[in-house]
């Protein structure tokens, strides 16, 4: 039997997506599953965006351009304007989905062998990417006794040698809630400058920022214009996961061509979420609001929660929707694995993330799990419950 690639055999299972095998099993069962593990918001996309896709008028359904339709890329100059980021329509190119434009980001600005350094834990996916690439993440690794905080710019700056290409920010955070500060990012910028890097950040939860600070993006720091390539979607901040739209946006207008080959090659983004997404960029105020509203009483409701179980502890996130919880258990995977095999409470149980899979060398994040706050909140309500029953019994046992 011929033996796969050395590519495939190195890239990692989703720490997200890898135990759904285990929780159909469990609902074949007859068990209630909270689903706590995957960034699948349960709000109610824009009705701006129902509307046009039930009143699509097209007798064919044909190719877009490969840097999607300008129409489009017209209307999310206006979005950006209303955070202050200043792009022209000929800066954006439409992607299927926020992971094709780290995707093309990677494969665009990475050569087999390159290094990018990441704050850990970081979104999962990142590293199947840079593997794709041929690239290596190095981590630099916060902790949760500070919040996650970004580390000391020293820290990013030890791990700068001549394989260096770029550095990786999620800002506000995917998997942690961390916030980056404008001091933090004038940190990196001046990183970024001295060195002749690329800056890669990752802005898809823009909306979501519950303190004071300001959000700052990478696109608002003066003097590294042409080495940011900032990533987006439209999947969280509309509900729009399924409709695969998002966008690489960057003034440098080699990447930004050489981005639009690698376009070219796999022809275009969806049209149909093309025309979903122009449309609901026309929701009312008071649609992102009420979202808004409703995160942060989830966010207040899980985290208050999860810090009255025993031996638990969640930082406050200050941003998208998310929170890595420290449990007292002794191993994340086989914890969350045996919610859905082992374990169920009046006949349900709860599904999170191991945090294990959020970081680069699997050893860190044992006792942590990452937990998406997508449920109403008496339903999370209930999910934590379940879960301090789960650590009972799993305590219990081992």
């Amino acid at each position: 039997m011929p033996r796969i690639s050395d590519r495939a055999e190195v890239m990692p299972a989703s720490p997200i997506r890898k135990l759904v095998p285990l929780a159909d099993a469990a609902k074949a069962r007859g068990v209630k599953v909270y689903h706590l593990n995957i960034g699948q918001p349960d709000l109610p996309t824009p009705q701006e965006g129902l509307d046009a896709l039930k009143n699509i008028d097209r007798h064919i359904l044909e190719y877009s351009p490969s840097e999607g339709y300008r129409s489009l890329r017209e209307k999310m100059v206006s979005y950006y304007d209303r955070y202050g980021i200043s792009v022209t329509p000929d800066d954006i190119i439409v992607t299927t989905g926020g992971s094709e434009a780290v995707m093309m980001a990677f494969m665009t600005c990475l050569n087999p062998g390159d290094e990018i350094i990441v704050p850990e834990p970081t979104y999962a996916n990142y590293m199947s990417f840079a593997i794709s690439a041929g690239a290596v993440v190095r981590p630099v690794r916060s902790t949760i006794e500070n919040g996650f905080a970004l580390p000391s710019v020293e820290s990013f700056e030890t791990l700068i040698n001549e394989k260096t290409r770029g550095i990786l920010i999620c800002n506000p955070n995917n998997p942690t809630g961390y916030l980056y500060t404008r001091e933090e990012l004038e940190k990196i910028r001046d990183l970024v400058k001295r060195y002749d890097l690329y800056l890669f950040s990752d802005e898809v939860y823009r909306e979501y920022v519950y303190t004071d600070l300001p959000y700052v993006s990478a696109c608002h720091l003066e003097g590294i214009e042409e080495n940011v390539i900032m990533m987006d979607s439209v999947s969280k901040r509309y509900s729009e996961c399924g409709i695969r739209i998002g966008a690489l946006i960057t003034k440098n207008k080699s990447v930004h061509d050489a981005v639009l080959k690698m376009c070219q090659a796999r022809l275009s983004p969806p049209l149909v979420g093309q025309i979903v997404a122009e449309a609901s960029i026309d929701a009312p105020k008071e649609y992102i609001d009420n979202i808004y509203h409703e995160y942060v009483e989830r966010r207040n409701c899980l985290v208050e929660g999860l810090n009255k179980i025993p031996g638990v502890y969640s930082p406050m996130p200050m941003g998208a929707f998310y929170t890595i919880a420290r449990l007292p258990i002794d191993d994340c995977d086989k914890f969350c694995a045996w919610c859905l095999t082992d374990f169920e409470y009046e006949g349900e149980t709860v599904m999170t993330a191991p945090a294990s899979g959020f970081y680069s060398d699997r050893s860190h994040g044992r006792n942590e799990v990452r937990i998406a706050y997508v449920l109403k909140r008496e339903k999370l309500e209930r999910a934590l419950f379940i879960l301090e029953k789960a650590l009972e019994a799993y305590n219990a046992k081992h």
